[in-house]
């Protein structure tokens, strides 16, 4: 059974996918569970301002009264980042929340799932899950692996967070056959830092070129997603010592305090936040429009390609 019934694209968004016009997904955790409010609604709208100003249109993904949303409105949006109650919705969690009418934020996986049924290929967000740290005893690993692995839709983020095992992160993927692509770096970054120690499988230059890997992995018949790597700018960069220490803080705090699964990625990223006083959080938005001026100038090249 196909989820298009359960689908609503934006008229936006669907005149351009029917006009095969470059189109970038947006996930909604990020809004609901990883910013405090409002500065979550005021990243939201700059980071579609980004979008449409380097020639692309965004599309927010959500989930309303159990409707998968590619686009959601300004109100969808502000909705979503101000109501105490919204679920963090995962692929496992889809249909739940679909069969119970109910609201959510997509994460990284849940928000490719989307993209891919309603036909878009590039999707922005900050940084993916991963493996967390501890994962031999926990076997915490994120569902956004599994999902880059199946889905093809390529995402643009600035690396895996760093409270995350970025090596065995890497390997992960490496084992699922999705190519990690450096934009402009042989380094893989690290959400707040530029380089995290690891290498890229390869590296591009420009959008074009990365435009040109997708269209060749996706035109021999390769499904699966690939992830484009794209470094926190120099200036908006945060100590690394500073920021090892406020995670390495948030996590003794963490296990302390029993958290574990999904809340613990939104737990670590406020208390980081709280720790260094507030300047991870700007890092993080910072970072986040970096991703949709370079995910945008993707969707733009590629979509000639399609």
């Amino acid at each position: 059974m196909s989820l298009d019934r359960h689908l609503d694209i934006h008229p936006d968004v669907l005149r351009a996918l029917t006009a095969g016009q470059p189109v970038v997904a947006l996930e909604s955790t990020i809004i609901s569970h990883g910013m405090p409010y409002p500065d979550n609604i005021a990243m939201a709208a700059e980071v579609e301002d980004i979008i449409r100003n380097t020639g692309a249109v965004p599309a927010t993904v959500g989930i309303i009264e159990g409707r998968l949303k590619a686009g959601l409105t300004a109100d969808e949006i502000d909705f979503l980042g101000s109501s105490p109650d919204i679920a963090k919705v995962s692929r496992r969690d889809m249909p739940v929340i679909v069969a119970g009418r109910r609201n959510g934020a997509t994460t990284v996986a849940s928000t490719m799932i989307i993209a891919a049924l309603a036909g878009i290929r590039v999707f922005v967000t900050g940084g993916i899950g991963g493996v967390h740290r501890g994962a031999a005893t926990s076997f915490d690993i994120s569902a956004d692996l599994e999902e880059l692995a199946r889905t093809s839709v390529a995402v643009v983020c600035a690396g895996a967070k760093s409270i995350l095992d970025i090596g065995l992160t890497l390997e992960y993927l490496e084992t699922k056959g999705v190519p990690v692509i450096g934009f402009g770096t042989g380094q893989f970054p690290a959400f707040y830092t530029r380089a995290s120690g690891f290498g890229v499988d390869a590296s591009v230059n420009d959008a074009g070129e990365a435009a040109a890997v997708l269209s060749a992995k996706w035109g021999m018949g390769l499904d699966g997603g690939a992830l484009i790597a794209n470094p926190i700018p120099f200036e908006h960069e945060m100590d690394a010592a500073v920021i090892d220490g406020a995670i390495s803080q948030a996590l003794a705090e963490a296990a302390s305090k029993g958290i574990s699964g999904k809340e613990v990625t939104p737990f670590l990223l406020s208390r980081v936040s709280e720790i260094t006083g507030g300047e991870s959080l700007k890092s993080n938005i910072r970072l986040v429009y970096n991703n949709a001026r370079v995910g945008a100038a993707i969707a733009c090249a590629l979509s000639p390609l399609l």
